[in-house]
């Protein structure tokens, strides 16, 4: 559908060294680790990261562009992205040649996408996350944050990525939707303010809230998630070839809601056939990997600590949909409430979307992300990438 240059990337991820600590220092880990040292050892293993690459003619070539890195939401994948890339590439490129787009990178989750294609093996045997399989090895504290392919493990992912040789140079500037909206603010959590790796960041209805917030509504976020879950469990996953699967998505909530072009990336990018003698496809991410990402809060609470960290050195801007279908209203103004510290470089809403604003109005949202792209500082000296 595209007319980018688009070239696909496997990159290794580090394993969970936390988790490995944990189980070193831990008595009661040791004393059962024998039983189960199958399912223990696949946490230690970094789960692979799939990536695209997206140019236009010779953007690469701008050393002075901008280089955009995306990440999405629970049950999405990269390519999802695409109709906003296209039009970011499109509006910026008859600017001033520092706020044109250089490249583009949109990373799948490891449990999304062709990610979870890759990732396989590991995830079967972590069928449950580490909430099931680990249990009574680590505290209920540190629990929270272990779930497998949880935003804390997609993250480092992404930080050994911005950190590689690749980026030398760059002026990065990370976009993330919902769920990867708190990854991509979780990594700037290991740099110190003044050797931010970025130009400017913009979170796009995000998934972000204060753990006093989540805990004064609780059974409201709680009822929220469980609506999720439960809507993803029972969802369709399998169809007899990629056509039907476009009309049968095309008709029924939330898909008649998407841009045409999303509902057909998400067949033909999203589904897979189950096997080559055969035209039945299945999502990639498997329905119980998507449910079980929807409980990861613990990451988004600390991801909402960073912004407050961050927000004063680097210009961070909130987009959201005129339509609060996900999030109410205390919801979002907390994130950007400014007696907290949390002061943002720009809020801005795209009219007529809701939270799936990437999937409903992807050239409206690429507008918006164009407002926040010209307001980078041409002339900001490019940060270390140590």
């Amino acid at each position: 559908m595209s007319k980018l240059q688009i070239t696909s990337f496997v990159f290794d991820a580090p394993p969970i060294r936390h988790l490995e600590d944990i189980a070193s220092s831990s008595s009661s880990f040791s004393v059962n680790i024998g039983q189960n040292r199958t399912t223990v050892e696949s946490y230690f293993i970094g789960l692979k990261m799939t990536a695209k690459r997206y140019t236009s003619g010779f953007s690469g070539d701008n050393t002075f562009g901008l280089t955009l890195l995306f990440a999405h939401g629970v049950g999405s994948h990269k390519e999802q992205w695409e109709p906003t890339i296209e039009r970011i590439f499109l509006t910026q490129a008859v600017k001033e040649r520092h706020h044109q787009i250089r490249e583009a990178w949109s990373f799948d989750w490891q449990n999304h996408g062709d990610a979870a294609l890759v990732n396989e093996e590991v995830l079967r045997a972590r069928p449950e996350g580490v909430c099931e399989n680990v249990h009574g090895f680590i505290s209920e504290f540190e629990l929270t944050r272990y779930f497998f392919a949880a935003i804390y493990e997609w993250a480092p992912a992404i930080i050994d990525f911005v950190r590689s040789p690749r980026m030398a140079g760059h002026r990065i500037v990370p976009l993330g939707h919902s769920a990867g909206a708190g990854a991509m603010m979780l990594t700037t959590k290991n740099f110190p303010l003044s050797h931010l790796p970025y130009v400017s960041l913009v979170l796009v209805e995000p998934t972000m809230i204060t753990r006093e917030m989540f805990e004064a509504h609780f059974d409201d976020r709680i009822r929220s998630m469980e609506l999720s879950v439960g809507a993803t469990e029972v969802r369709r996953d399998v169809w007899p070839d990629r056509e039907e699967a476009f009309r049968w998505l095309s008709r029924r909530f939330p898909f008649r809601t998407w841009d045409p072009r999303v509902v057909r990336l998400l067949v033909e990018q999203g589904l897979y056939q189950k096997s080559p003698e055969s035209k039945v496809v299945t999502l990639k991410c498997d329905r119980k990997q998507e449910a079980i990402s929807y409980p990861d809060v613990d990451g988004h609470f600390e991801a909402t600590s960073e912004l407050a960290r961050v927000c004063h050195t680097l210009p961070v801007h909130v987009i959201w949909g005129t339509s609060n279908d996900m999030f109410p209203d205390y919801f979002q103004d907390s994130l950007t409430d400014a007696t907290e510290g949390r002061i943002v470089a720009s809020a801005s809403r795209v009219h007529g979307a809701g939270h799936l604003v990437m999937q409903e109005k992807p050239d409206h949202l690429a507008l918006k992300i164009c407002e926040a792209l010209d307001t980078v500082n041409p002339y900001l000296s490019l940060r270390s990438r140590l």
